[in-house]
């Protein structure tokens, strides 16, 4: 979701003219540019690391996991493409919208975009949480229940739940509102005029709000499991890798998820359980500003976190914790990481 609502108190409120400046409008380009380009480049990075360890890996657990997160990249790199396109289309038309869109189709389709790319990533999170602690707690039944075919469909569910949602506002004659940048589209502000104009964020706010909670319960189950059975010797370090690095990645993309969309869900939650609106107008704005950030941070989960790169970590933390009587084995590995002969025992 690439969006940048900043309020404009020195310019007009209204129609503005085409030889009219205002600093912070410029701002809220400049931002809005560099958000998209941002987030293209670093999820066409993390989609090219993705696709060339899908070819690379064997383990179907592994696999599946893959094809969740090529989805999750490939919809964060769609809502950059599409909304951030749309922002930049409204700022150079002024923001006449009573020009280039009298009819309010084109805030339609703004305002279901960002609900449903904003919806899509939470999820897809929590998707991917279900899938790995199912792999991890009952692994019988995910080698059987859990085939490409199956990933396959749970991915076109969850972005069916999300275009559900996302086209509710439209279907129920409740579309979407120019909000008072006049840069963006959402739901309807201000005072509500009945049940519906209550029930339509409240459900985009809920449905986000139980996918991190669903999320943080399942990852919390998936690491309880993994930390027995490494403690037992139940598992294959090899095997046990694998899932460790999911994990990591998986809480990375939670943590990330919580800090950029919790403040927005709560606070429309809070707004349509009938807290007064202009007290949240400029903070609605600021939450927008911060869950646009979801989409450029998710990416980089998938380009540091790999295994790699964490082995790697591991080898300087583990070189400065250890032992004094260790010290120069690990010195050793570590000239060895570094010239790029590094022994495989040091992995497993």
């Amino acid at each position: 979701m690439s969006t940048n609502g900043t309020s404009e108190s020195g310019c007009e409120s209204e129609v503005r003219t085409a030889n009219s400046t205002c600093g912070p409008d410029d701002l809220s380009v400049t931002a809005s540019i560099v958000s998209m380009t941002g987030g293209i480049l670093s999820n066409s990075l993390a989609l090219f690391v993705l696709v060339k360890s899908y070819h690379r890996i064997r383990l179907k657990s592994k696999a599946s996991f893959l094809l969740f997160a090529s989805g999750l990249v490939v919809t964060d790199l769609l809502g950059h493409l599409v909304n951030g396109s749309l922002v930049l289309f409204i700022h150079s038309s002024h923001k006449q919208w009573e020009a280039f869109d009298p009819d309010r189709v084109l805030c339609g389709f703004f305002g279901a975009s960002l609900v449903f790319f904003g919806l899509s990533p939470l999820l897809l999170g929590c998707t991917m949480a279900v899938e790995r602690c199912l792999g991890v707690t009952r692994p019988l039944f995910h080698s059987t229940a859990v085939a490409p075919r199956h990933v396959k469909r749970l991915l076109g569910s969850a972005w069916s739940l999300a275009a559900l949602v996302a086209g509710l506002p439209l279907a129920l004659a409740r579309p979407y509102q120019v909000q008072r940048s006049r840069s963006w589209c959402f739901f309807r502000e201000g005072e509500p005029r009945d049940w519906l104009d209550v029930l339509l964020p409240l459900v985009f706010s809920m449905l986000g709000l139980v996918a991190l909670l669903l999320s943080l319960v399942c990852n919390t189950l998936t690491s309880c499991a993994l930390l027995r059975s490494k403690m037992r010797r139940r598992h294959r370090c090899r095997g046990t890798s694998y899932h460790l690095e999911m994990i990591v990645q998986l809480l990375a993309i939670m943590l990330v998820s919580c800090v950029c969309w919790g403040p927005l869900l709560v606070t429309k939650q809070s707004e349509t359980l009938g807290s007064h609106y202009k007290q949240f107008q400029t903070l609605l704005l600021m939450m927008v500003r911060i869950a646009t950030w979801n989409q450029i941070l998710d990416p980089w989960v998938y380009i540091l976190l790999r295994k790699a790169v964490l082995r790697k970590l591991y080898l300087v933390l583990h070189g400065f914790w250890s032992p004094r009587s260790h010290g120069i084995r690990h010195r050793k590995s570590t000239l060895l990481w570094s010239s790029g002969h590094i022994d495989t025992q040091y992995f497993h």
